[in-house]
């Protein structure tokens, strides 16, 4: 069975800013709606003074003795207040704190994984929070700690600028990265991963070839070994027709094109024609038989 909400007694949230009724002070120093000091008036007159021109009574300076009052349109006024508090936020940068922990005894390959993801947030122009977690009596080796922190931030001086230097905290060790002017400055904005690279490549030459001019080069790897008869090696097909050598047909391509391809065994025969003999094969060898046992001596 759910349980109930409790009961909310507190009353609603109100603006405390005193218009018109809720004023309650005998005399008010009044301002008029073009901003022209009109002087002290009882508060019966001010409020009238308000109503014959279809506006609000606003208290704007309740500390004073005795308070400023002055004639406007209280609506208009909060939605212009609105709009300029918008716009203020708009301007703001906010920033974002992300944090991530090391081991003391972390190993290479996850160190470098951990750095790759403090700078992916560098990079996203937000602060990171280094931890470096102990257990046990990993407490007693607190340089452990600094040199992995000083080691990291050394190694991503070029993305961030260190805000806090490291401060033990118990059983935990943290140091503050910001990013740097260069990446505030939007100077790492580009793309560098490869992916990217070869992608942008690829499509510059999709368009070179488009418009006819020569596309882009392309980095190409290590020549082919050649064959082990000595011969050259074999072109790949798109260069051999490129350079205007004939390519090798498929047997398929062959036959329909009406040229003769090399006949089986079997299809010579069908047609009358007499096939190649096999070559001979050498006779086997006939074991040598055993010499009879001498038993002349032994009838004597």
């Amino acid at each position: 069975m759910p349980v109930p909400r409790r009961f909310d007694r507190r009353p609603p949230e109100r603006d405390p800013t005193r218009i018109n009724e809720r004023i309650r002070v005998p005399e008010v120093r009044l301002i008029g709606e073009d901003g022209e000091q009109i002087g002290l008036l009882k508060i019966d007159d001010a409020l009238r003074y308000a109503a014959e021109r279809d506006l609000d009574l606003v208290e704007v300076a309740p500390e004073a003795k005795p308070p400023v009052c002055r004639v406007l349109d209280y609506s208009k006024y909060k939605y212009e207040q609105a709009q300029k508090q918008k716009a203020a936020r708009k301007h703001q940068q906010q920033i974002t704190i992300r944090e991530i922990k090391f081991r003391p005894k972390i190993a290479q390959h996850d160190y470098d994984t951990k750095k790759g993801h403090v700078e992916r947030f560098l990079r996203h122009k937000d602060k990171v929070k280094v931890t470096i977690m102990f257990r046990g009596r990993e407490v007693t080796h607190p340089e452990r700690g600094v040199a992995i922190l000083d080691r990291l931030a050394d190694e991503l001086a070029e993305f961030a600028i260190v805000e806090q230097r490291p401060l033990q905290d118990g059983r935990n060790m943290t140091m503050m990265l910001g990013p740097s002017k260069a990446v505030l400055a939007g100077q790492f904005d580009k793309l560098t991963n490869g992916d990217a690279a070869n992608g942008d490549l690829a499509a510059a030459a999709d368009l070179a070839q488009v418009n006819g001019a020569q596309p882009p080069p392309v980095a190409q790897g290590e020549p082919p070994l050649p064959a082990a008869n000595g011969d050259a090696p074999a072109e790949p097909a798109s260069v051999a027709v490129a350079e205007g050598k004939k390519e090798a047909e498929p047997a398929s391509v062959a036959v329909a094109e009406g040229k003769k391809e090399a006949e089986p065994a079997s299809v010579a025969v069908a047609e009358g024609k007499k096939p190649k003999p096999p070559a001979a094969k050498a006779p086997a060898k006939k074991p040598r038989a055993a010499a009879a046992p001498d038993v002349s001596g032994a009838s004597e």
